[in-house]
């Protein structure tokens, strides 16, 4: 019996300095979009902080392509040693296992959260001479103009399930015209092809300073980070709530230890005056939450998107 209890405790101290230890090597990043979109210059700059605390280098990998779902999937299938980890946005972690009738991975059965690194909200812009300044007002004229249309950058994206919600709360007819893109979307908008669009406040933002596009209201319950005079639609439907995040997480089965190693990490590098700033330049709001609470976020976040997808009658496929 002795021989059995010191061999159990040689095997648990081994484990925890196995543990102690980490990092010990590099750490890679993957990122399922291509380099140069938002996510993948905040994932940089993460991963610069990042390797700062960890004493390790921390290098970022573009997977892109499918919608997240190759960049996803590569994390997926990567060991569960905390040497990969997966910066994911809301896309590929709570709404592609909706959207798409066969997909590689579930989020919350294939990956461990770390955190949640930040919300970014989503603004509801229309052409500069629509009658109507206020979210109510919008209302009342698509419902005096059943068939209005509004834009997306394509089918099951954030921006086109946000106004599916929207109309869903509002009662509202307004007809879908997706685009192969936000750019598209946008130029769309602005040249009066279309009536009105949700889109992310750093790519709408250009076109409403320049009087090109008028802004109503953003889907975030909490407001516009910078913007208090901006009115949420969460004032008029209460529960409404609509933004992209951005997470990181591992593949399932990464030692408890390590997970709260690099939550954190992560809580340490987003209070960095450096990602800070990049978020109040995007409107950003940083979160600081739990594993547990990051868990909990997701799983809100995949059954919400699934009653909008579901009862949208809305695939990808």
């Amino acid at each position: 019996m002795k021989t059995i209890i010191r061999g159990l405790l040689a095997s648990a101290c081994l484990a925890f300095s196995a543990h102690a230890a980490y990092p010990e090597a590099p750490i890679k990043l993957i990122v399922p979009f291509p380099p140069g979109q938002t996510t993948d210059i905040i994932a940089r700059a993460f991963a610069e902080e990042m390797q700062k605390d960890l004493k390790q280098p921390v290098i970022v990998e573009n997977k892109a392509g499918a919608g997240g779902i190759i960049g996803t999937e590569a994390a997926k299938r990567s060991p569960n040693d905390g040497y990969t980890i997966l910066f994911t946005s809301s896309g590929p972690a709570s709404i592609n296992e909706s959207l798409y009738k066969s997909i590689p991975y579930h989020t919350l059965r294939d990956f461990d959260p770390i955190a949640v690194l930040y919300e970014m909200a989503q603004v509801l812009v229309t052409r500069t001479d629509m009658p109507a300044n206020r979210v109510d007002e919008l209302v009342a004229y698509l419902k005096k103009k059943p068939g209005t249309n509004y834009a997306s950058g394509g089918i099951g994206l954030t921006n086109h399930l946000t106004m599916e919600m929207f109309k869903r709360y509002a009662g509202v007819d307004v007809v879908h015209i997706p685009y192969k893109g936000a750019t598209a979307a946008l130029s769309g908008l602005i040249g009066g092809d279309v009536d009105l669009m949700v889109e992310s406040l750093p790519a709408a933002m250009p076109h409403i300073q320049s009087g090109r596009l008028k802004m109503i209201a953003t889907g975030s319950a909490k407001g516009l980070p910078g913007y208090p005079e901006v009115e949420s639609i969460a004032k008029y439907y209460p529960g409404f709530n609509a933004t992209t995040w951005v997470a990181l997480m591992t593949p399932k089965g990464v030692p408890p230890a390590i997970l709260d190693q690099l939550n954190k990490t992560t809580q340490a590098v987003i209070k960095t005056e450096r990602l800070q700033k990049l978020f109040r330049e995007n409107a950003a709001l940083p979160m600081a939450q739990t594993r547990q609470q990051a868990q909990e976020y997701i799983g809100a976040e995949v059954a919400k998107w699934k009653v909008i997808v579901t009862e949208g009658n809305i695939s990808a496929d």
